[in-house]
């Protein structure tokens, strides 16, 4: 019989504690709660005393948030599933980041599904890694220093965005393009990275292009048109884009 996962809940919400609680002892039977907490601090003081595998973290809370707490811990040596009730600020970093996190009200699938991949990632001995990705691109406000994580079949990738020329869709994959000559296919839709790379000077300039507008080196008119980019690829500018793209120019 496997060991267990020890977890604890940091939620400010009693009604919400306690539903987190049912949940995982009913449907999660690989992790055991251990302790629960309702504020950033005493959440810092039952991890101290714990030392557990897995947080189950409230994203806003009195008095601090989440990524307060992380801040005031010396060593995060343990995988967070954050809990959110809103599509917030903090959703994009978590994406990029490639962090687990459940929307409120939890969804018992999802819930399962982040537990049973932070068990696989445990058993295959993988560093807590996407944490310190996190809350690096929180810290940061320079877009030159954010960074991505593109998962891999074998693992994942870690890369600056600002080193991203363009992305491409393949069905429900997509094709990623570096400044380095570097391709990377990940199989998430060219939509999600649409959506989350939307703020960082990227732009849809067809159903199936994303592009760097800092890499753009040539716009060639037509219909909708070409663009040339720095890696001299050309990619099409679809005739439904060409106004949104061209006004980005202005």
């Amino acid at each position: 019989m496997s060991t267990k996962l020890k977890a604890i809940i940091v939620e400010d919400e009693e009604a919400s504690r306690i539903t987190l609680n049912n949940y995982i002892n009913k449907y999660c039977t690989n992790i055991e709660v251990l302790d629960m907490a309702n504020s950033v601090q005493t959440g810092i003081e039952i991890i101290n005393k714990h030392q557990p595998d897995v947080v189950f973290l409230d994203i806003e809370m009195p008095y601090g948030n989440a990524f307060d707490l992380l801040e005031s811990l010396d060593n995060i040596n343990f995988e967070i599933i954050f809990v959110t009730a809103y599509r917030d600020y903090a959703i994009k970093a978590l994406n990029l980041s490639a962090a687990y996190y459940l929307l409120k009200p939890i969804d018992i699938d999802e819930l399962i599904s982040a537990v049973d991949k932070i068990v696989e990632r445990k058993k295959e001995g993988e560093d807590i890694f996407h944490t310190k990705i996190l809350m690096d691109n929180i810290k940061s406000n320079s877009i030159q220093h954010k960074k991505i994580v593109l998962p891999q079949m074998d693992g994942f990738e870690v890369v600056n965005v600002s080193e991203i020329i363009r992305a491409e869709a393949d069905d429900n994959y997509t094709n990623f393009y570096l400044v380095s000559g570097k391709t990377f296919l990940v199989s998430k839709t060219l939509k999600h990275f649409d959506e989350l790379l939307s703020e960082f000077n990227f732009v849809r300039v067809h159903k199936s292009h994303l592009v760097n507008l800092q890499y753009i080196t040539k716009y060639i008119k037509g219909k909708g048109g070409q663009v040339r980019m720095s890696d001299d690829s050309y990619v099409d500018v679809s005739i439904t884009r060409k106004k949104e793209f061209l006004a980005r120019f202005k």
